[in-house]
């Protein structure tokens, strides 16, 4: 399969061309769209994820087990397609835990972590038999009163805030003040309250950031949470299950970035999972989300005007930050950089005219790509944003002006 390749973004590698257009396997985007019964939509390649998971088995020791983040995607399809590839699912609220288990996921192999999780929540959870990623003493008070009205044994883990930070996260979800997780000082304390219960503590999970592309960082970071688990786990009278690195993955959404090398993580790891087996006899557990799915996914959108002002040509479409936040801009970035964007039906034009693609609300934060070079576009064609299957349709606000939603399928 031939990349796109772009001026200054990686390559798109998870999706082919047919006929000059953008192809899934041998179904054109223009077919597509036919089926899916018209534009916006997110499409969600499962070559493409079953390939990403291959290539990420390759480079792990055989005895790391993968997770998959349903945060970063929670169509059930695609959450279905996921439980067949990977060890495990990690959740973030009740409803995502009602999905992992209809995708027939034992419960010892979901987790489920979050702040703000609710007695309701937790008492769901408990019931259900999955492994509750403690984030304060309050949540344990919860978990052990819902277990005894069940008359079940709760599986009690606790998600750690470390001193450390993941240096060159994207975002930053551990060291210092944090929501997330039991700062480390207090870690023992509460593992003693559980064992105190007659319960054993199931694991430790530790995740102090997300959106890497720096292998060094975190390498330095899985390291570290190795060293803080091991001096946590000498203060424990069972020992644990198992031991969640976090994730933290980065995927290379804008200019200039560069794909994440696997081969000294997979290093790392190999030496990692040696001594957490010698001293624990626990296995690590990956949780990743955005990496496993985010090169697999694309979004697509309608051009309904081409429109010039002062000079500067807009392509105004049927689709906006109301469906996809995140390439709008507006989820996380401190200075805006654009996607890789192309027309999707004019693969083999040149990409010599500079357009700013726009969305149909009534706001200047509706930009899907600024001031881009793009083939040039007309009313009716495809506007396809890429590295669009994670934190996208989710995680975007679909009621913003109430116009359609959009769709999404699983090709």
């Amino acid at each position: 399969m031939n990349p796109i390749v772009f001026a200054q973004h990686a390559p798109v590698e998870a999706f082919g061309r047919q006929g000059g257009e953008l192809a899934f396997g041998m179904l054109p985007v223009t077919r597509l769209a036919a089926q899916v019964g018209g534009t916006p939509f997110y499409a969600y390649h499962r070559a493409a994820i079953r390939d990403r998971v291959a290539h990420l088995r390759l480079a792990l020791p055989a005895s790391v087990r993968v997770h998959y983040a349903m945060k970063a995607n929670p169509m059930p399809a695609l959450v279905h397609l996921l439980a067949t590839l990977v060890d495990g699912l990690d959740v973030a609220s009740a409803a995502e835990m009602q999905v992992a288990l209809d995708a027939g996921v034992d419960p010892g192999d979901i987790g489920f972590a979050g702040p703000g999780k609710t007695a309701d929540e937790i008492e769901q959870a408990v019931a259900a038999g999955v492994n509750l990623s403690l984030e304060s003493a309050a949540q344990c008070d919860l978990a052990l009163a819902a277990g005894e009205r069940l008359g079940v044994e709760p599986r009690l883990a606790i998600r750690v805030n470390p001193a450390f930070e993941l240096k060159a996260a994207g975002m930053k979800m551990g060291g210092g003040p944090r929501p997330f997780g039991v700062d480390e000082a207090l870690v023992p304390a509460l593992a003693a309250r559980i064992e105190a219960a007659g319960l054993r503590l199931r694991g430790l999970h530790v995740y102090a950031g997300s959106q890497n592309l720096s292998a060094a960082a975190l390498v330095q970071a899985q390291r570290q949470s190795l060293e803080l688990a091991l001096r946590l786990h000498d203060g424990l009278r069972g020992g644990i299950d198992w031991l969640n690195l976090g994730g933290g993955f980065g995927v290379p959404y804008f200019p200039a970035e560069r794909p994440l090398d696997l081969l000294p993580i997979g290093q790392c790891l190999a030496e990692l999972a040696e001594r957490a087996h010698a001293a624990m006899r626990a296995p690590l557990v990956l949780e990743l989300g955005r990496w496993l799915v985010a090169e697999a996914g694309v979004y697509v959108c309608r051009v309904l005007e081409r429109k010039l002002s002062q000079g500067q040509v807009f392509l105004i479409t049927d689709g906006g930050l109301h469906h996809h936040l995140a390439a709008s801009g507006n989820f996380g970035q401190v200075i805006r950089r654009n996607y890789p964007v192309v027309i999707a039906n004019r693969l083999d034009a040149p990409c010599d005219e500079v357009q700013t693609v726009v969305g149909p609300l009534c706001t200047p934060l509706d930009v899907l790509a600024d001031r881009m070079p793009l083939a040039r576009a007309q009313p009716g064609d495809l506007v396809a944003v890429f590295r669009s299957g994670a934190y996208g349709r989710s995680a975007s606000p679909s009621a913003f002006l109430s116009h359609p939603p959009s769709r999404e399928v699983l090709v």
